[in-house]
């Protein structure tokens, strides 16, 4: 059981940004959804916020997008692999998945602007992540480490690794 809900050390980068390229879209869609008032935004918003805590439990083993890209869409386009280290992007996939939890609230609360703004949030680190390659909460991460709020052992390859 502790295997399952386990993170992987090391993720490979192009299947990383493309399952941010998933979660843009998805933010994007949803800004629409939200946007038009359609009703059912929710389901969208829900498998977002679902995706992101399959992503952090047990990395890509139950995550249906994360599962598309690493089974599928990385093999298909021939990514060369760029192997990077986990814990930041499970850092990141945490605070996606407190960015997603708290818009489902928002939006159950009929609280549809603050919806849209942390969506457009949410999306503008997609898009550094899915086009750049820059992780925002992998820098957020490092400089946890060295103040010494995350300890060196969570990662110790954070501690060399340069984002």
């Amino acid at each position: 059981m502790k295997e399952f809900f386990s993170f992987p050390e090391l993720i490979n980068e192009p299947a990383a940004r493309l399952v941010a390229s998933g979660v843009l879209l998805m933010s994007l869609l949803s800004i629409c959804l939200i946007s038009l008032e359609v009703n059912f935004a929710w389901v969208v918003l829900l498998i977002m916020a679902y995706g992101f805590l399959a992503r952090v439990s047990s990395g890509p083993k139950v995550s249906p997008l994360a599962l598309l890209v690493t089974k599928f869409l990385v093999p298909k386009l021939n990514f060369d692999e760029k192997l990077v280290p986990g814990p930041p992007k499970r850092f990141a996939q945490s605070i996606g998945l407190i960015f997603s939890t708290f818009i489902f609230i928002f939006w159950l609360a009929n609280l549809h602007y603050i919806c849209i703004l942390l969506l457009a949030v949410l999306s503008i680190f997609a898009f550094l992540e899915s086009v750049f390659g820059y992780c925002f909460a992998c820098k957020v991460f490092k400089i946890l480490i060295a103040v010494g709020l995350i300890p060196e052992t969570i990662c110790e390859r954070c501690a060399v690794y340069e984002y």
